[in-house]
């Protein structure tokens, strides 16, 4: 009950007044989100901010049941850090690679949907650099061949890369936005299928974001 209560204060009081008026971000398409009760929300990945970006859109019925995953070499290299990544950040911490007692990194995702919860996940693993996107790891395609049941939402995060990039403590003022597809459900059943089909999803939201919203360069004579 206390988490509960401390996250929405955190999200949904404070860092969705900081990110809308401070630091200015727009959200597009946010609508769709209302319509699911369990949900994997599937973004590209650039900045730190992204994760609380994303938990600062969602409802109050739907912020404590989302979690965000996060690397735990990073995000719970310390007892403390990582008590603060699952306590205030609502992190689910997972090790890039089976640990001793034989769990998977898939395993901690498995066990949070079945047990009704959504996700936050990044395909790309670590950010990378500011408008740009890496390949998918395969995470993302084996985990909705085991749940197809669920729809994943994709998303396309721009700007905030250069808000906070890789290695700044610092904001830097910049526009940024996040956008929302429509709410989709596998059509494949095979893993590189799946991944290539969310991949896809992705760009083409970067796409349409960049011909309504990127300032077009003006020709010089």
């Amino acid at each position: 009950m206390i988490k509960k209560f401390t996250l929405r204060i955190i999200y949904l009081g404070c860092m969705r007044f900081f990110l809308k008026l401070i630091v200015g971000v727009k959200y597009i398409n946010k609508r769709v989100l209302k319509a699911q009760k369990q949900f994997i929300l599937v973004g590209n990945h650039n900045s730190h901010l992204d994760a609380m970006a994303l938990m600062a859109s969602l409802n109050w019925k739907q912020l404590p049941d989302t979690h965000p995953i996060a690397a735990a070499d990073y995000f719970g290299g310390t007892g403390i850090k990582a008590r603060v990544s699952k306590f205030l950040i609502n992190a689910i911490l997972i090790k890039r690679s089976k640990d001793e007692a034989g769990e998977k990194p898939l395993d901690q995702m498995s066990k949070a949907l079945s047990e009704g919860k959504s996700l936050i996940l990044f395909p790309e693993g670590s950010r990378g650099e500011p408008e740009k996107m890496q390949e998918f790891h395969k995470g993302i395609g084996v985990l909705l061949t085991l749940y197809p049941h669920i729809p994943y939402i994709p998303v396309y995060i721009s700007g905030l890369g250069k808000v906070l990039p890789k290695g700044e403590r610092l904001l830097v003022p910049f526009d940024a936005y996040v956008t929302f597809g429509e709410a989709s459900w596998v059509k494949s059943k095979e893993v590189e299928s799946i991944v290539q089909e969310v991949h896809s999803e992705i760009i083409q939201l970067k796409d349409n974001f960049d011909k309504q919203y990127k300032p077009k360069k003006k020709d010089h004579a």
